[in-house]
């Protein structure tokens, strides 16, 4: 990846319409806009999460369906910076399929989750994106992920 500024938690606020308990991405470290578009971006997975009370008491493991989530909160933060470069950010991404989803380690409190996103193609405002997450190097979970964009009614 091309060397990028960070994209820390006040800029995320502003390509991604999530907010506390649902925002799944902390930082972006990098990201490329130029073919093929890629993002790497960071969440630290703590204890205070609330899903942990009940997934599972007294084995606190992250849903998967969450860190799928998160991975397409990562794969929108790239297409709004793609966006923002194009010029137009009203927009909202949704996420609309899952394909070869898989899930290779538990995470756990303490945890620092990895996303790794490369845009294979977008046509027509449906982005197809190639997601895996990683804690300490090893890969938890990969998928292929479907967005669509939307113009936003917020906007």
């Amino acid at each position: 990846m091309s060397e990028q500024t960070i994209v820390d938690i006040e800029a995320i606020f502003e390509l991604l319409p999530h907010r506390y308990p649902f925002l799944l991405v902390d930082r972006v470290l990098e990201y490329q806009l130029e073919s093929p578009p890629s993002i790497r971006a960071l969440k630290n997975v703590t204890i205070n999460e609330p899903f942990f009370q009940g997934h599972f008491p007294g084995h606190p493991v992250m849903p998967g369906v969450l860190i799928l989530e998160a991975m397409a909160q990562a794969a929108g933060c790239l297409a709004h910076l793609g966006r923002q470069a194009e010029g137009a950010v009203d927009q909202l991404y949704y996420l609309v399929k899952i394909d070869k989803a898989r899930f290779s380690r538990i995470v756990t409190p303490g945890d620092q989750l990895i996303f790794d996103i490369q845009q294979k193609r977008l046509v027509r405002g449906m982005g197809l994106y190639v997601a895996s997450a990683s804690v300490d190097g090893k890969t938890v979970a990969s998928a292929e992920l479907l967005c669509a964009a939307k113009p936003n009614p917020a906007a």
